[in-house]
């Protein structure tokens, strides 16, 4: 089992580049917002950040459903190093940007439970993973086509590496 793991604060282009990571590796993908159970969702849609105790079940279940599959992807923001280790990821992709630039991204956004005004108290949770947890960063500054050929080729060479690309 490979869990590949696409993580940061919420409107970094974490579903853009899963999906597309996923797709070039044939692995199934996993959206982490598809897990929130409907209360995590109308809290964050009225403005209230989520708290650790809303955030366990909502890890665990995209946990357990990630040993389903051989091969996933996973888009989750996982802001916190106990979150990640919940998922227990083979690779982490970070996806860094300064607040202005997502910022703008989330206004832009229609049709999305997560409102513009959570985005500090996501910058306030997120601990950016250490050299520990070996991620590939990469700033969400080039289009997106960019970075998920960047992804690809990086996590090829990793898996190559190890003997486990399937």
């Amino acid at each position: 089992m490979t869990v590949l793991l696409v993580m940061g604060v919420s409107g970094c282009g974490k579903t853009t580049v899963a999906a597309g990571v996923a797709a070039g590796l044939g692995w199934a993908l996993l959206e982490g917002d598809d897990f929130h159970p409907p209360a995590n969702k109308a809290k964050m849609a009225a403005g209230t950040p989520l708290t650790d105790a809303d955030r366990w079940p909502w890890l665990a279940a995209i946990a357990a459903e990630a040993r389903r599959h051989p091969h996933c992807v996973i888009a989750c923001s996982a802001l916190k190093r106990a979150y990640r280790s919940v998922l227990a990821p083979d690779i982490l992709v970070y996806l860094d940007g300064e607040k202005a630039t997502i910022a703008a991204r989330l206004r832009a956004r229609k049709g999305h439970f997560m409102p513009p005004a959570l985005l500090d108290s996501q910058f306030a949770t997120l601990e950016p993973p250490g050299p520990d947890e070996a991620p590939i960063a990469m700033p969400i500054d080039p289009p997106a086509s960019e970075t998920i050929a960047d992804v690809l080729d990086c996590v090829k060479g990793r898996l190559c590496l190890k003997g486990s690309l399937a």
